[in-house]
């Protein structure tokens, strides 16, 4: 006798924009069509999920699975699990080279749910530009895809530091590596919905930033007794916050 088994079966994600659904009907870009023909080898009968972004999850029976099209029929909808208990936003400070693609990528695995480019005096600041957006966006929605997230998180504009310290809501923790305060601490002061978490770019913030960041309100903490990279210590701030609500299980 076949034993049921204690897992689930996964099924392929997709995140979809609002035009893509039409009442019962879902038609997938031509990016994810060629995944589905050629990666997946999906045929008509076969499901998956399609998330529309805004808390809800379509289980999509596939109709028609062309490289040039492909369609399906919704055949169920519930709410998209996936989302943290706390809404954490990442300020970092821009990085060098491929290090912010990393940031982005581990940091939507923690649970990160926006992401805030902030430029800092030891950044070298290079231009935006919209084809690297356009890969950071890319990056955002295959991690979500992939970690089952129930959202894509945002990406804001680059900001200030100034800006960003008094734009921050909730509870500001601002990373610093000569800081006192243990995160644990600060986390046990309050119970918070919201975390805006500041972190340095390569050599961390300077002596004055970080007092900047005290005189605007946000605790100044220490991440422990080892020096993370900067593209390090977001994404392992978010798992230490999360596991201390209790998210992680």
């Amino acid at each position: 006798m076949a034993r049921p088994h204690d897992y689930q079966v996964a099924v392929q994600r997709f995140f979809l924009p609002p035009a893509a659904f039409a009442g019962s009907k879902v038609t997938f870009t031509d990016e994810q069509a060629h995944q589905m023909t050629r990666v997946l080898r999906l045929r008509p009968g076969d499901q998956v999920m399609a998330l529309d972004g805004a808390g809800l999850q379509h289980t999509v029976t596939l109709e028609t699975v062309t490289q040039g099209l492909t369609t399906g029929a919704i055949a169920g909808t519930e709410p998209a699990p996936g989302e943290p208990r706390v809404g954490i936003t990442l300020y970092q400070a821009l990085l060098k080279g491929d290090r912010w693609d990393y940031v982005l990528q581990k940091g939507t695995e923690a649970g990160i749910t926006r992401f805030v480019p902030v430029i800092a005096r030891r950044c070298i600041v290079q231009a935006e530009g919209p084809v690297r957006r356009q890969r950071w966006q890319r990056i955002l929605t295959e991690a979500a895809e992939q970690s089952e997230r129930g959202r894509v998180p945002t990406l804001s504009d680059p900001m200030l530091l100034a800006d960003a310290l008094r734009a921050a809501g909730g509870l500001r923790l601002f990373a610093y590596e000569r800081g006192v305060t243990p995160l644990r601490a600060a986390l046990a002061r309050r119970r918070p919905k919201e975390v805006s978490v500041f972190v340095g770019p390569e050599g961390g913030f300077e002596r004055e930033e970080a007092a900047a960041a005290t005189a605007a309100g946000a605790q100044v903490i220490s991440v422990g007794p080892r020096i993370l990279r900067a593209e390090t210590a977001g994404p392992a701030l978010a798992f230490a916050i999360l596991y201390a609500r209790g998210d992680f299980g």
